[in-house]
């Protein structure tokens, strides 16, 4: 009973962030270039400052929109080989399995699990065989872990700009800090941060520390 609770209160949790973070979304984008104008408003009085902050507004909407192409392609690439992968070992429904590795990889460690998981149960369901479970459970978890490591690191690296070292740290960092959702949001988070130092002379050096 108590792992029951504990395991609804954890679910409860996570429903209630992701309520939390519909809401905000929803506002934000409610609201249009509201806090667009504000933001370059408060820049200054001077046309200056004022197209500063207009360019790094449109350089992190920009970065935001090149780490979602990047993690679209990611996780068709992931979903892809997962499907090529379970065809191969006779999996049933293997097309079925890809789409949904492709969903669920949106979700880091998370998706990762639920995929290994229900693919080596029902891969039990299907072979009665433990061997085949080892099987497509290290095929799942596998590709993740390399799509996670290696290829998403990379592909954002290139996409905005940033060494690998500095989008793996901070993505650990925040997944830390704020754990699932941080992991989600620390590629963005750390391309604006970026756009901002490659703009403001004090904090030019962090801007190019963080570089490529």
């Amino acid at each position: 009973q108590d792992y029951v609770w504990t395991g609804t209160l954890g679910l409860l949790a996570s429903l209630g962030q992701a309520l939390v973070i519909v809401f905000i979304a929803f506002f934000l984008l409610a609201s249009g270039d509201h806090f667009r104008r504000k933001l370059v408003h408060l820049a200054g009085p001077t046309f200056a400052k004022r197209r500063l902050t207009v360019q790094t507004l449109d350089e992190i909407g920009a970065q935001v929109q090149r780490y979602l192409i990047v993690q679209v392609i990611t996780s068709a690439v992931v979903g892809l080989t997962i499907w090529l992968a379970f065809w191969a070992v006779g999996l049933q429904h293997a097309a079925v399995w890809g789409a949904t590795a492709f969903v669920l990889d949106f979700i880091p460690y998370v998706g990762a699990t639920v995929l290994t998981a229900s693919s080596g149960l029902l891969s039990f369901v299907q072979f009665g065989s433990v061997d085949m479970v080892l099987l497509v459970s290290g095929i799942a978890l596998g590709v993740h872990t390399l799509s996670g490591n290696l290829l998403m690191p990379w592909l954002s690296s290139r996409s905005s700009r940033m060494n690998a070292v500095t989008v793996f740290i901070g993505v650990l960092a925040f997944g830390w800090l704020w754990g699932l959702w941080g992991l989600l949001l620390g590629v963005p988070i750390l391309a604006s941060v970026k756009a901002v130092c490659d703009r403001v002379d004090e904090l030019k050096p962090v801007g190019e520390l963080m570089g490529v």
